[in-house]
C-alpha cells in the first residue's frame, strides 16, 4: 500500500505540478487510511468496501483528534483522487469513495461590532492631533459607508459631492455606486481636507484623500496598520479589522429595517446571495439584544 501511495504522489507531482504542500496534505491524508485498513484487516485497496468506508469516517469524526468538517471534505477528496489513480494504474477496481457525499462546509458569519463598541472605537481618537483626526475620519468613513479597504484607499477629492453628501465608489469589477454619508462625516472629511490634509502633503500633487506624513497615498496595508495600532494603542479589549467596520455597516443597516437590496446597492454586491449572509448576523444581533434587555 505504501508503494502505491508514492507511485501516486509522483504522478501527482508529473501530471499536476502539485506543489510540496498539496503532496505532503495528500500523504498524511492518504497514510492515515493506509494505517485504519491495516487495522481492520484489508490486505489490498480492494478489500475496502462501504463498511470500512463508513468506519473510516466514524473514526475520523471521533476521538480526541476529531477532524473538523473541512478537513473531513479535504481528507475524502484526497482519498477519492487515490483511488482513480489506483483505477487508472489497474491496481484496484472500484472507488469506495465515489458514492460518499463531503460535509457541507458552514458558512462562516462575518465579524461585526456591535453599536456601542463602534461608538467606543471611534470615539477613542484625539482629534486635536492631526493624524489621529485623520485615522478618525478615515474609519468613520469606512464604516459610515460601508468600504473596503482598498476603496478608502482609493477615495479622492473628486469623488466626494458636499452639496449632496454623496460620494461616488468604484469597486470590484470597475463598478461605480454612489453612497450618501450623515453630517459627522462630512464634517470630519471638510475640516481634514481643509486643515490637515495640506500639511501633510510635503509637496506632493495627487487627489487621494487619505495621505501618510511623506503625503503620498495610503494603501490597503498602510490603513491595516493603523487600524493594528490604533487598537493596540488606545488599550481596546476588541479584536478590529477593516472588513469588519463594512461588516458592522450592513449588520446595522439591516437590523434598522433597511431594505435588504437597498443593503446591496450601497455595498456593491453584484448577487443579492452575498448581502443575505447579514440577515443572518443580524438576527442574531437582535435576538442577543433582546434576551439582553428582557434578562431577569
Amino acid at each position: 500500500m505504501e508503494d502505491y501511495l508514492e507511485e501516486f504522489l509522483v504522478n501527482l507531482n508529473t501530471v499536476n505540478s502539485g506543489s510540496r504542500h498539496t503532496a505532503d496534505s495528500y500523504r498524511r491524508d492518504i497514510r492515515r487510511f493506509n494505517d485504519y485498513c491495516v487495522v481492520e484487516g484489508c490486505e489490498s485497496y480492494n478489500d475496502v468496501d462501504r463498511t470500512i468506508v463508513m468506519g473510516f469516517i466514524n473514526y475520523l469524526r471521533t476521538g480526541k483528534k476529531a477532524l473538523s468538517d473541512r478537513s473531513l471534505a479535504r481528507n475524502l477528496s484526497s482519498l477519492r483522487s487515490f483511488y482513480r489513480y489506483l483505477n487508472e494504474a489497474g491496481y484496484a477496481q472500484g472507488n469506495p469513495f465515489a458514492a460518499v457525499k463531503s460535509p457541507k462546509k458552514n458558512e462562516k458569519l462575518p465579524d461585526f461590532l456591535y453599536e456601542d463598541d463602534i461608538d467606543r472605537f471611534l470615539g477613542c481618537f484625539d482629534l486635536s492631533d492631526d493624524m489621529e483626526y485623520r485615522n478618525r475620519t478615515m474609519f468613520e468613513i469606512m464604516y459610515g459607508c460601508g468600504l473596503r479597504v482598498s476603496e478608502v484607499a482609493k477615495l479622492k477629492i473628486s469623488d466626494i459631492d458636499f452639496h449632496n453628501d454623496i460620494i461616488t465608489v468604484v469597486g470590484k469589477g470597475s463598478k461605480a455606486r454612489i453612497i450618501p454619508f450623515y453630517p459627522v462625516i462630512r464634517d470630519l472629511l471638510q475640516h481634514y481636507l481643509k486643515d490637515i490634509r495640506p500639511s501633510l502633503m510635503n509637496g506632493e500633487e495627487h487627489d487621494y484623500v487619505f495621505v501618510n506624513q511623506r503625503g503620498k497615498q495610503l494603501t490597503s496595508r498602510g490603513i491595516e496598520y493603523i487600524l493594528d495600532g490604533a487598537v493596540r494603542d488606545h488599550g481596546l479589549m476588541m479584536k478590529i479589522h477593516p472588513h469588519a467596520l463594512r461588516h458592522s455597516f450592513a449588520t446595522h443597516l439591516l437590523a434598522a429595517g433597511v431594505d435588504i437590496r437597498i443593503v446591496q446597492e450601497l455595498l456593491g454586491h453584484a448577487n443579492l446571495s452575498t448581502t443575505q449572509i447579514y440577515t443572518h448576523v443580524s438576527m442574531d444581533h437582535l435576538r442577543e439584544a433582546y434576551d439582553k434587555a428582557f434578562e431577569k
